[in-house]
């Protein structure tokens, strides 16, 4: 009950500072991401699509990330939803400094041409190997985006063409394996796909991490070798409908000013609600 019907109806706001030495000082920036939408899978239809966007408008970010697939048709106990049907929806997002949406390797298989119409027409800004620059109230950033690790070609060098040099950038992509190629010129790099493994067995960790690089890049919040990473664990779900302490969020990110911090790992363990989480049933 809780892990095929509790739980893959959940949403659950996870909210995470992170510090950027090349960020500009005295201001920061909310930044929400979702990905994974996956409509259509069981508890995941365009109704809960709304409430998604309802729930992001309402924490007011100034960046609003779709880190891809929005669409899944390989669920069992999941219905098929167009891109077209969803990106209406998508078009109700709104943040003052833009929303930008990169696609996932099940966008590519329906269709990348198709996926990114729908969402240029809905309004958002698709950054495939491509890169945008966005002035914020003390200066500006250069939002970047790579394509699918697995389903599409990747050019980070294209993705960053442009960017002034003393230019925060964002990384957004949807696959998190890409994050080890990544340079150090990039201030932060935002990604999903991994569902967070989308169940996690107590005293056993992760049932299935989709990554080559096993639980390294699963979830949150990732520093190495003084680069940052956040993987966000995504809103639907694929193949089987179950969800077991790996609740759909929506990661709300406040990027600031501030040292690099040590080195640090993936958690382990779930990121259950806290103090500083909010959850809709």
């Amino acid at each position: 009950m809780w892990a095929f019907w509790w739980e893959p109806g959940r949403l659950v706001v996870h909210r995470t500072t992170i510090d950027l030495p090349s960020w500009p000082v005295g201001g920061s920036t909310r930044v929400a991401v979702i990905a994974d939408l996956h409509v259509g899978s069981p508890r995941n239809g365009v109704d809960n699509l709304r409430r998604v966007v309802r729930r992001v408008n309402r924490l007011g970010p100034d960046l609003i990330f779709v880190a891809g697939d929005l669409v899944v048709d390989n669920v069992v106990g999941g219905t098929f939803v167009s891109p077209e049907v969803i990106a209406d929806e998508l078009a109700a997002l709104a943040a003052p400094q833009g929303v930008f949406a990169v696609l996932g390797n099940h966008d590519r298989w329906l269709s990348a041409d198709r996926v990114q119409a729908v969402l240029e027409g809905a309004g958002i800004v698709v950054v495939e190997n491509r890169g945008v620059s966005v002035e914020l109230a003390r200066g500006s950033v250069w939002i970047a985006g790579a394509s699918d690790y697995w389903t599409g070609h990747p050019d980070v060098q294209a993705a960053l063409a442009g960017a002034a040099e003393d230019e925060p950038v964002i990384l957004l992509t949807h696959n998190p394996d890409l994050f080890a190629e990544v340079p150090g010129r990039v201030s932060l790099t935002v990604a999903g796909h991994t569902h967070g493994g989308q169940v996690i067995l107590p005293f056993v960790g992760r049932a299935i991490t989709p990554s080559r690089f096993g639980e390294r890049y699963a979830a949150g919040y990732v520093i190495e070798a003084g680069r940052q990473l956040f993987v966000t664990t995504g809103i639907g779900t694929s193949r089987l409908g179950v969800r077991f302490l790996v609740p759909p969020e929506i990661a709300l990110l406040t990027l600031r000013h501030g040292e690099l911090p040590a080195d640090r790992a993936a958690p382990a363990l779930p990121r259950g609600p806290t103090a500083a989480d909010s959850t809709t049933p």
